[in-house]
């Protein structure tokens, strides 16, 4: 966060002012090629619209789709209240059988947790139906925001059994609920989920520093170990400029 703010005056020197190649499109080419080379840093902040079209003499419509442009390749990301900042770049995310803090740490990124939830309620008729356990046992209720490099990325909401119920916060905030499963003997073999998108809420936007009613990535996800036993069940909402799911298709 601490990175200087402004984009080296370098990189535009040989921009082409009167030719074929749209002015956007050489300005966000040049900052994704110091995005990539590592001359502007993931955490780096850049200028904002009005000051970098006052740096180069452009207009600031032609910035802003500059900026749009890598934006939606998920290598800028716009915070409220800190301005535009590099990112390492979109997460992909196969549908497999991982969490987002494995997912995030084996693509060499820097998960960390924020954990706004944690207790132990009775459960309610639609949560008790999904786990397959009597309305009113003892469930393990939590809720964290996953960023990636201190970027917000994920809201996840996860609902786990009473066998669970030890789980501390601590655990929680350090590590990813798979891993914390796997460590207690667990076996997660199949597990069943719905992909969707809609509105964010209020909470979600301002959570995931989105504006308000933006679209948000959405995954309910029910998981089974090998005796087919629900271990959890989780709702979790996704940065869609920042977050994708990638399924393979095959024709049998």
């Amino acid at each position: 966060m601490d990175a200087d703010p402004t984009l080296p005056a370098s990189l535009f020197l040989d921009m082409d002012r009167s030719g074929p190649v749209p002015l956007y499109y050489q300005v966000a080419s040049r900052i994704e090629r110091a995005i990539s080379d590592g001359t502007v840093s993931a955490g780096s902040r850049i200028d904002n619209e009005i000051a970098l079209a006052s740096r180069l003499g452009l207009s600031r419509p032609t910035i802003r789709r500059a900026i749009q442009e890598l934006v939606d390749k998920g290598l800028l990301v716009r915070r409220r209240g800190i301005g535009t900042q590099v990112v390492h770049g979109g997460v992909t995310r196969k549908v497999e059988l991982t969490s987002l803090f494995e997912d995030l740490a084996a693509s060499s990124r820097t998960p960390r947790t924020q954990l706004l939830l944690h207790e132990v309620v009775p459960a309610d008729a639609a949560i008790a139906e999904r786990l397959a356990i009597a309305e009113g046992a003892d469930v393990l209720h939590v809720r964290r925001v996953r960023l990636a490099d201190d970027v917000p990325l994920a809201l996840l909401e996860n609902y786990l059994p009473e066998d669970f119920a030890d789980i501390t916060a601590e655990q929680l905030t350090e590590h990813g609920m798979y891993q914390l499963l796997r460590g207690r003997g667990v076996s997660i073999r199949v597990a069943r989920q719905r992909i969707g998108a809609r509105s964010a809420t209020n909470e979600e936007s301002k959570l995931l520093e989105l504006e308000k009613h933006s679209a948000v990535l959405t995954m309910d996800r029910t998981a089974y170990d090998d005796n087919a036993r629900v271990i959890e069940f989780g709702h979790h909402s996704y940065r869609p400029d920042l977050y994708s799911f990638e399924v393979t298709l095959v024709d049998r």
